[in-house]
């Protein structure tokens, strides 16, 4: 995304919540978006989780009791999430993050679907058996 212009909302507040694992966002036009950690984890931006062109997603799995240990801001257009299974890459900006909220219930279905699909799971013990599988096609 990052096609940031006048009309992007951006963040008047961002708050991590760890005990609950959840991000909250609160935009400047007054919508509040929580995210549970799991879900940005698993929807990272960065290319070891998109891939470089599509359908060379790949589907994480064991991601349930993930957490963010860190937010690092990038300029004035994004956050760096560091979590707590060692990923740090991809950058959140805003317009990425408020799309997100916009969507997330659709995308966490979605996301489900694909584990099911994929006889995966959300558990970290059971994700580790089953590492993180690619889901497109060669």
């Amino acid at each position: 995304m990052a096609g940031l212009s006048k009309e992007t909302s951006y963040p008047s507040e961002i708050k991590l919540h760890r005990k609950s694992r959840r991000l909250e966002i609160s935009f400047n036009d007054g919508k509040t978006f929580r995210y549970p950690c799991e879900f940005l984890r698993v929807y990272s931006p960065s290319a070891e989780v998109r891939g470089h062109s599509p359908g060379q997603e790949v589907l994480q799995t064991g991601k349930k009791e993930v957490n963010i240990n860190h937010i690092e801001p990038v300029g004035n257009y994004a956050i760096q999430l560091n979590f707590s299974d060692g990923h740090n890459t991809g950058l959140y900006s805003w317009d990425l993050l408020y799309d997100y909220g916009m969507h997330q219930d659709e995308m966490w279905q979605r996301y489900l679907r694909r584990m099911e699909e994929a006889g995966a799971s959300r558990d970290p013990a059971a994700g580790s058996h089953a590492s993180n599988r690619q889901t497109g096609t060669t």
